[in-house]
C-alpha cells in the first residue's frame, strides 16, 4: 500500500515515466488541452465538475510524491501576476524558480516534446495554469 497521498493509477504511471528535465502541466478548466499540448503527452482529466478538482488541490498531492525543480505561470494581458501565483509561491518548496511568460510563450513552453503530463483539473480561477519540471530525487 503506498504511503503518500497520491493514488491515481494512470497519474502514477504518468509521472514514473517523466524523468529530470520532462515537464508536468497542471491546467486550469480554460487551458486548451487539445490544441496546445504535445501529442505525446499524456492527459490526465481530473476535471470532474467547474471547481472540482482545483490546481492547488493537485498540486498538494504532487509535491508529495514527485521532486519539481522549477516552475512556469502565464502572466494576464496587463504583463501582471495573477493574484493565484503567490498561492502556488507558497505552496511550492522555498527556492523553486518560478518563472513568468506571456500568453504565447506559455504556449510554447506546454507544447515542448519535454512536456509528458498534462492534468486537466476543474479550476475555475483565471491564469491558475502551472507548468512544472521534473527535478532529481536527491540523496
Amino acid at each position: 500500500m503506498l504511503k503518500y497521498q497520491l493514488i491515481h493509477p494512470p497519474l502514477l504511471a504518468a509521472l514514473a515515466s517523466s524523468g529530470h528535465g520532462d515537464q508536468v502541466l497542471l491546467a486550469d478548466s480554460n487551458f486548451p488541452v487539445a490544441g496546445k499540448c504535445p501529442p505525446q503527452a499524456e492527459i490526465i482529466y481530473l476535471n470532474l465538475a467547474p471547481g472540482v478538482l482545483s490546481v492547488t488541490g493537485v498540486l498538494k498531492v504532487l509535491l508529495d510524491a514527485a521532486n519539481f525543480e522549477s516552475a512556469a505561470v502565464m502572466v494576464m494581458e496587463t504583463g501582471q501576476e495573477a493574484p493565484i501565483v503567490t498561492e502556488f509561491r507558497s505552496l511550492l518548496p522555498a527556492g523553486t524558480k518560478l518563472d513568468l511568460l506571456g500568453r504565447q510563450e506559455f504556449y510554447q513552453a506546454v507544447s515542448s516534446p519535454k512536456t509528458t503530463v498534462i492534468i486537466a483539473t476543474g479550476e475555475q480561477r483565471l491564469y491558475a495554469n502551472l507548468l512544472l519540471t521534473v527535478g532529481v530525487v536527491k540523496a
